[in-house]
């Protein structure tokens, strides 16, 4: 394919500007991945930093670890 061949065309029928558009919109949304990509899992070190969260959480956060 070169870069002066164009990526779809219409067959038949005489679309509308908006008919267009949403045919774009859709070829765009089914181009893109379904799922996005799990965050990587903070290390402990990094966890250790972060505020606990849940019942009682205030009083446990001045008490040793």
């Amino acid at each position: 394919m070169s870069a002066d061949e164009p990526l779809f065309r219409v067959v038949r029928g005489v679309p509308t500007a908006e008919e267009l558009a949403a045919l774009v919109g859709v070829i765009a949304a089914r181009s893109r991945p379904l799922a996005p990509a799990a965050p990587a899992p903070a290390s402990l070190w990094a966890r250790s930093a972060r505020p606990t969260a849940g019942r009682g959480a205030w009083r446990a956060s001045g008490l040793p670890r």
